[in-house]
């Protein structure tokens, strides 16, 4: 399982959603969709955008968890 820790890198940074849209050119609701963990994909170019305003790597953003079997 794939999470999202879009949340974690916007608090270390003391930014808020609506400062990383303005800076990554995505809309608010498609980075809240994205840091709830409920978007399907992103795109490189997105990501490298992101990463770029959050002066972080694709790795602190995103994290591959194994998931529990039952």
């Amino acid at each position: 399982m794939i999470v999202v820790n879009l949340d974690v890198m916007l608090a270390k940074r003391k930014m808020k959603l609506k400062e990383l849209s303005e800076h990554v050119g995505v809309t608010i609701t498609n980075l809240s969709i994205l840091k709830t963990g409920k978007a399907k994909g992103i795109r490189f170019n997105t990501l490298a955008a992101i990463c770029e305003a959050l002066d972080c790597q694709p790795g602190d953003i995103l994290e591959y968890q194994k998931s529990e079997e039952l």
